[in-house]
């Protein structure tokens, strides 16, 4: 994996307090860390950095859009992204010893380090942004957005599993 040289933030030379960085992310980003379940990926990030003397505070606001394919009908759309994510950097002695701690929120680096990248907490972020289930959102007038001859095959099949006996899809939110 190449290194994102870009994403380096040289702290040692930073004064305490809190400094703005903005990144545009697109799908070249993500060359790196392999094929991923979208397209067109169209972000910034804007990441506040407070330094303090031992740790630092890190927000990230995540804003944008990436190309998902619909988990009902198959059909590729936009998705919006929105959100925020706080970390916690903290410099230490021996970070090793503090491996084993659960607390995904915290990275421990070394004293003597003098550059954090973020590339990776990045491309969490991101990714964490992305819904689990991706289903075309509704439009103005509260219709579905998705492709309307896939609905009516579902509604079919629905239709069909009910006259025999099946569970009924809509009843229980599958459609």
């Amino acid at each position: 994996m190449k290194q994102l040289r870009e994403f380096d933030i040289a702290f040692v030379g930073l004064k305490p307090g809190v400094h703005t960085f903005q990144y545009q992310i697109t799908d070249s980003f993500f060359e790196n860390y392999g094929p991923q379940d979208f397209t067109n990926c169209k972000a910034t990030v804007k990441l506040q950095f407070d330094k303090k003397s031992n740790f630092f505070m890190l927000k990230f606001e995540i804003g944008g859009s990436v190309t998902v394919t619909c988990d009902r009908c198959g059909q590729p759309f936009e998705l919006q992204l929105w959100d925020d994510f706080e970390h916690v950097v903290k410099l230490v002695e021996n970070p090793t010893e503090l491996e084993g701690n659960d607390d995904p929120e915290v990275t421990y680096i070394n004293k003597t380090e003098s550059h954090y990248n973020v590339a990776n907490l990045i491309y969490e972020f991101i990714n964490l942004s992305i819904p689990m289930q991706r289903i075309h959102p509704d439009d103005a007038e509260g219709k579905s957005g998705c492709d309307p001859k896939v609905l009516e095959m579902l509604a079919k099949m629905n239709d069909r599993g009910t006259a025999k006996g099946k569970p009924d899809l809509e009843r229980i939110g599958k459609i």
